[in-house]
């Protein structure tokens, strides 16, 4: 088996990856808006990328606020009105509420002059894109999209790999991502008296509290778009990434709801995409977990098997015995390098890793997949109107 660094010599790909990190000397003051499990995965990875104070938190939640106030030692103001925390002096914010808010809050957070951290998917809709990247665009502020394969090592390396043609030429890219939410993701009791549910609905339609919406709202399309913008999102971004092709012409999705019939969103799900040379396949489900996710490149040279944990390559014409031939296996949780290049930004004011159009294209993806489902199992793409 071959090492990384003699793979990439042979393959003509000597610029390896790599990332700065932020000085221990510069503390950002920071908003958070949206207090939920994700922001406790983001001000974790926060905690090991640089120094930085939460100055103030957002959250329609009680016992939400109350867990960042403690994390901030007492030194955070907390409120229900995320308009509050952006009026503070900070530096920037980090946004992880549903999906039917990240536009608005976005768009406001860049309009008070603040940079912005915002998970995926960006938009909620296909017609929020034009919106979001105008606010970006038109304003002088940091944006870093929630997608952080884009600052994780072995991906990066990947992607050079990929662009560097090493796999020959590559026609079919296949995505899944299987989870369970029988074993995961199981609702908790919520104290109805400390939430806010009209001011967490915002635009959305009036409706009663649910436990399952509160805690599963990426599975109601008034909320989140299920698997096709929450997981595929990620997915198809580092195809988008590695392919330089970012919009297909034509999708396909077959999808059901087998187990979770209360959702909107399919539970079970094919989908098939077509983009100018190669096409994407994607599946997954909601009631079983073995294999995880992950993305197969299959080249006519070679095939890029690629997950969280790490990728190998596997030679055409090589003896099982032989394969693979280059393995390279994750040793840094890409959220901590995707937040320290946010942090990195926020101070040099360079384009980050996850620009505002490669959100907008990872989400218009899985919005196009939906689309399909909704009409009948296919679309073309731009939609004739």
């Amino acid at each position: 088996m071959l090492d990384r660094r003699s793979f990439l010599i042979a393959s003509g790909l000597t610029a390896l990856a790599s990332t700065k990190v932020l000085g221990a000397n510069d503390r950002l003051r920071v908003g958070v808006i949206g207090a939920g499990g994700r922001m406790r995965n983001l001000l974790d990875s926060a905690d090991k990328a640089g120094s930085y104070q939460i100055v103030a938190v957002s959250d329609v939640y009680g016992p939400h606020r109350d867990e960042v106030l403690e994390r901030s030692n007492g030194l955070a103001t907390t409120h229900l009105d995320y308009h509050e925390v952006l009026a503070k002096d900070i530096d920037a914010v980090l946004i992880a509420s549903p999906d039917h808010w990240h536009v608005r809050m976005a768009a406001d957070a860049l309009a008070a002059g603040k940079d912005v951290y915002l998970e995926k998917p960006v938009t909620h809709t296909v017609e929020e894109g034009a919106i979001l990247t105008k606010a970006v665009r038109s304003s002088k502020q940091i944006l870093q999209c929630g997608m952080q394969q884009r600052s994780w090592l072995h991906f990066q390396d990947a992607v050079e790999l990929i662009q560097g043609g090493s796999l020959g030429r590559v026609t079919q890219v296949r995505t899944y991502w299987w989870q369970n939410y029988g074993v995961s993701w199981v609702p908790k009791p919520v104290d109805t008296q400390a939430l806010d549910w009209k001011l967490w609905l915002g635009g959305a339609p009036e409706q009663a509290f649910t436990l399952d919406k509160f805690f599963r709202w990426r599975w109601y399309w008034n909320f989140g778009g299920g698997g096709m913008t929450d997981l595929f999102t990620h997915w198809i971004d580092v195809v988008h990434w590695a392919m330089k092709s970012d919009q297909p012409s034509a999708a396909v999705m077959l999808a059901d709801k087998h187990i979770y019939e209360l959702w909107d969103c399919p539970d079970t799900i094919q989908a098939a995409f077509r983009y100018p040379g190669f096409n994407v396949v994607y599946e997954g489900m909601m009631s079983s977990s073995i294999d995880d996710g992950g993305l197969e490149f299959r080249g006519t040279e070679a095939t890029l098997k690629l997950t969280r944990g790490g990728f190998s390559i596997y030679r055409e014409g090589v003896p099982d015995a032989q394969n693979p031939v280059l393995t390279e296996r994750s040793v840094r949780d890409g959220t901590i390098t995707h937040m320290e290049n946010f942090f990195e930004c926020i101070k040099s004011r360079k384009e980050p890793n996850a620009p505002v159009e490669a959100g907008v294209a990872a989400a218009r993806a899985g919005h196009i997949g939906n689309l399909a489902y909704r009409q009948g199992g296919q679309i073309t793409w731009p939609a004739k109107g």
